[in-house]
């Protein structure tokens, strides 16, 4: 057995006719690690969850998931994962504990077996009190949480979770971060797939940046960070700076002492330096006497979304959602990976 749950080797996906999702990328999941894979919608993320999961086939490169081939044994991959997809996927009709008995009956979990693990996931998600009410009544959160418990069933291994807060309040996004926290300190790999910066920051141990189904950096939150190695501040400019405004900015500030690099991003530059807050008033009297009118200046510590702009030359932005959908007239959408 070795040290990684997931390899990865040069993984292409292309989805007709030429929409090429997964761009040739490679990494890899250490057993009882919390991996992100953070970037913004249409990154690759989801489609390479659904190659890992075996919902999708591969175009091209190697993914093994517990040292095995997702081509060669899906099924036996099935056995030993859990997943839980971006589009909550519960009965409205059912109650919450009938849910989970479904997802129970979906894997053949003995019946006393699976009432004691059901009461022990209502307890550990905080649905006790609403397990018999039904599912159609629960808030966004707790619609969530008991999906996120429907994945926890089969007591996988490696448990996926694609985007498990888009669309709660902030104060269910801690929850749930709560409950990954202590599922993962209880033995549980989570590959988590994540648009929000904090979010990977706060909970993941390693992370991969991806971009246009390419990995762009790899590393924990705090290394990554630290390549920057220095302050960053961003600066926009007035529409009547004129077309060469980034150009003259640039001249202008690369002669200032201190100044590491200057970078072409969305909407204007971004100066990169060591002790930042020393250089801003020359920063600006720079600026001045170069004619460039700056509409904007902000200074910040090195942050994620700082390393993905250095990265891709452009902020992540994420997408605004709705909370998680409701499922109409009780739709029995299953996600069993039995």
């Amino acid at each position: 057995m070795t040290d990684n749950i997931i390899d990865v080797r040069n993984l292409v996906k292309v989805y007709e006719p030429d929409v090429r999702a997964v761009d040739g990328i490679s990494f890899h999941v250490k057993r009882g690690e919390v991996f992100g894979f953070l970037g913004p919608n249409g990154a690759g993320k989801t489609t390479t969850i659904k190659v890992l999961t075996t919902l999708i086939r591969r175009t091209a490169g190697t993914a093994k998931v517990d040292g095995i081939n997702v081509d060669a044994d899906p099924a036996a991959i099935r056995k030993i994962i859990g997943y839980a997809a971006q589009e909550v996927g519960i009965d409205d009709d059912l109650t919450g504990r009938e849910n989970l008995r479904l997802q129970a009956r979906l894997y053949h979990t003995p019946k006393p077996d699976a009432e004691e693990r059901i009461a022990g996931l209502l307890k550990a998600v905080d649905l006790e009190e609403a397990a018999d009410r039904r599912a159609g009544t629960y808030s966004g959160g707790m619609r969530k949480r008991l999906d996120l418990s429907m994945a926890l069933i089969p007591r996988p291994k490696l448990l996926f979770l694609d985007e498990p807060t888009t669309g709660l309040d902030p104060q269910n996004r801690a929850a749930v971060w709560d409950y990954i926290r202590r599922l993962n300190e209880a033995g549980t790999t989570i590959f988590l797939t994540t648009q929000y910066m904090d979010e990977a920051d706060r909970i993941a141990n390693r992370l991969c940046i991806v971009d246009h189904g390419k990995i762009m950096a790899e590393g924990t939150p705090a290394s990554l960070k630290a390549e920057i190695g220095a302050d960053v501040v961003a600066l926009s400019f007035k529409e009547n700076g004129g077309p060469d405004a980034r150009s003259a900015a640039k001249a202008a500030l690369l002669s200032i002492p201190g100044i590491q690099e200057v970078q072409n991003v969305d909407g204007g530059i971004a100066v990169y330096a060591k002790d930042a807050p020393s250089l801003v008033p020359q920063i600006v009297l720079a600026l001045n006497d170069a004619r460039v009118e700056v509409a904007e200046l902000t200074l910040t510590h090195p942050t994620l979304d700082d390393v993905f702009m250095k990265y891709t030359g452009r902020k992540m932005r994420v997408e605004e959602v709705t909370p998680p959908r409701r499922n109409p007239w009780g739709a029995r959408r299953r996600r069993s990976m039995g």
